[in-house]
């Protein structure tokens, strides 16, 4: 039970039922808590895709697939039907020249004209080319991901399996800052590969069942690739918080009673992590209560 979805039940009650008020950068204000743990166990083939509300698990999957690719412009998610970066570039466009367009009329111009899509669909160098193409101070390039995947396969105890990115040189250029921002690795003597998220930020509403997923999936790829079986997937937030316009969506998934979490399962094995695609994932068994919706503060 400990580690069923029941745990991220408790605490958006205890955020509400404790959280401190604060004011934000959006400017809508969220109830806050610092520093909070959730452990959830994939050795059994589940994994922690929310069922106290649809959660569009496809969408967070190809979102992980996207920062595997270390590409960091809308359009390619736009391509896969995945629009939960738009709202940013998009207020930015609209900030910077004064023009009054939809984000539909705005994510259609991304896709069809590659001079607006270069100029305004691009996220600055956010989380995929921090972990495929973070760059020091030679200007040499670092592949995070690829280095984890060595490291994986041919010196499994070691301590150094992570990657982040929190770049500080270049966050001034990020339409977001990272939030999950670093991931570490462990394997047990029992060959199963864990993995430790930890993020600074989190809306507990929108975003964190995102990350769980995206999360999850990470995991069992890095497994199927290094030979190993998926253990513990275990999440850390620093500030997490339900913003003040998302209560009333809370208090309802709070009252909803979870069912068990589906299974995931690969349908193949790529020959590297840069082979998966979002039809080589089947989940099963997810029987999810209906979605509940919420605005993004931007």
């Amino acid at each position: 039970m400990a580690r069923s979805e029941h745990q991220y039940l408790d605490l958006l009650a205890r955020v509400l039922d404790k959280g401190d008020p604060r004011m934000d950068r959006t400017g809508v204000g969220t109830k806050s808590l610092f520093g909070e743990l959730l452990r959830f166990d994939l050795s059994g083939g589940q994994v922690p895709i929310l069922t106290t509300k649809r959660v569009y698990w496809k969408t967070a999957v190809k979102e992980m697939l996207w920062f595997l690719t270390g590409k960091t412009n809308i359009r390619d998610l736009l391509r896969e039907n995945v629009h939960i970066w738009s709202d940013w570039p998009h207020a930015r466009y609209q900030r910077e020249t004064g023009t009054d367009l939809s984000l539909a009329e705005f994510e259609a111009r991304v896709l069809e004209d590659d001079a607006f899509a270069q100029a305004w669909g691009d996220l600055g160098p956010v989380y995929g080319k921090q972990w495929r193409r973070w760059v020091d101070s030679a200007g040499t390039e670092h592949d995070q991901i690829a280095t984890l995947v060595e490291t994986l396969k041919t010196n499994p105890s070691s301590r150094r399996m992570l990657f982040h990115a929190w770049n500080v040189g270049e966050l001034d250029q990020m339409a977001l800052p990272p939030c999950h921002m670093v991931y570490q690795f462990h394997v047990n003597s029992r060959n199963e590969l864990n993995c430790l998220i930890f993020q600074r930020s989190c809306d507990l509403f929108l975003g964190a069942p995102f990350n769980f997923t995206g999360g999850a999936a990470l995991l069992v790829m890095l497994a199927q690739q290094a030979g190993l079986t998926p253990g513990e997937l275990v999440w850390v937030g620093g500030d997490v918080h339900v913003y003040l316009n998302h209560q009333a969506q809370v208090r309802e998934q709070i009252a909803r009673i979870p069912t068990a979490f589906p299974t995931l399962k690969l349908l193949r094995k790529p020959d590297s992590i840069d082979g998966y695609g979002i039809k080589d994932f089947d989940v099963s068994d997810y029987t999810p209560h209906l979605p509940i919706q919420g605005d993004v503060a931007v």
